[in-house]
């Protein structure tokens, strides 16, 4: 038995195929398969049944699975106390974020950081809010990044920076006219917004009392925030947009921005860990490094904002 074999099982049960955990582990298929098979028969039980598709593990390769989660991540702890006694920037720090967040930030700090550290391996996945507490609870992951809600007292969180929401409005649309928007302006507007579950979303859709906020989601399921922006732009309602995303856009797209009337709903962007993380050093640095990419004045939260939780 092998911590490479624990590795692909573990990958096995994650992603209920093959193929896929081939990939997520950077190895072929066939030594994937061939390792976690000579497992099997090492342990004499087979821990996947490999007729279900997706691929199931079954009742002994449950325990199987849960075991091997928890080995491997008590030598990662192992890994991480070691380079935290010296201090090293190096190895690898998987970060969870959210896709609300990962398009508008990850391009202000990433190339900058591994410029900076290029021993340290920063591996970056999107992920809704309740995957990240699963996988920050299964130590699949560091950290990570997203909007700070109620409920997170389990878990360490350090302040990143504030960032307010915006609409974004066609120009066919009544609400282009008017120099900012108040909650009673959306109502019976037609919005297009995130499925339920985005934190993005349910914020505002509580925020601005919108009731009736799931018929645009008849129309486009699932979606996302520069998928809206498309049908902003071909003259269709309306969205929500956050603040990073307003700093990328062209002369025209910045014509379609209003700002919400104070008070402005504003989210409070935090990186989320285990309350035992063990590189507490990296960690600082990453913290530092992510605020001081964003403009100083989204640093904290004025007067005129009012931070949102779910």
């Amino acid at each position: 038995m092998t911590l490479q074999q624990l590795e692909y099982v573990v990958a096995v049960a994650e992603h209920r195929h093959f193929l896929k955990a081939a990939e997520a582990c950077d190895v072929t298929q066939p030594t994937l398969s061939s390792m976690i098979q000579k497992l099997e028969e090492e342990l004499g039980i087979k821990i996947f049944d490999r007729k279900q598709k997706p691929i199931v593990t079954t009742s002994m390769g449950e325990n199987i699975v849960e075991q091997a989660r928890l080995m491997l991540r008590q030598v990662k702890n192992l890994r991480d106390s070691i380079a935290e006694e010296k201090q090293s920037l190096n190895g690898t720090f998987r970060i969870g974020i959210l896709p609300t967040i990962a398009p508008y930030l990850i391009p202000r700090f990433f190339p900058r950081i591994t410029r900076k550290y290029p021993h340290l391996d920063l591996r970056i996945t999107e992920m809704k809010t309740h995957t990240i507490k699963q996988s920050l609870d299964r130590g699949e992951i560091d950290a990570g990044i997203l909007a700070q809600l109620d409920g997170m007292d389990e878990y360490e969180t350090n302040p990143l920076f504030f960032e307010q929401y915006f609409v974004y409005v066609s120009d066919a649309n009544p609400l282009h006219n008017l120099p900012s928007v108040r909650t009673t302006d959306l109502r019976d507007q037609p919005l297009w917004l995130l499925d339920e579950g985005h934190c993005f979303r349910d914020q505002l859709v509580k925020f601005c009392h919108l009731k009736g906020a799931i018929h645009s989601q008849k129309a486009y399921k699932l979606g996302s925030i520069e998928t809206f922006m498309r049908m902003v732009e071909s003259g269709m309602g309306a969205t929500f947009i956050p603040e990073l995303c307003t700093l990328q856009l062209s002369p025209a797209q910045q014509q379609l921005v209003r700002p919400f009337a104070v008070p402005v709903p504003t989210r409070e962007v935090v990186m989320l860990t285990s309350k035992d993380i063990v590189r507490r050093s990296l960690l600082r640095i990453l913290v530092e490094e992510i605020r001081q990419s964003v403009p100083s004045d989204m640093l904290k939260l004025s007067k005129t904002q009012k931070r949102l939780f779910e």
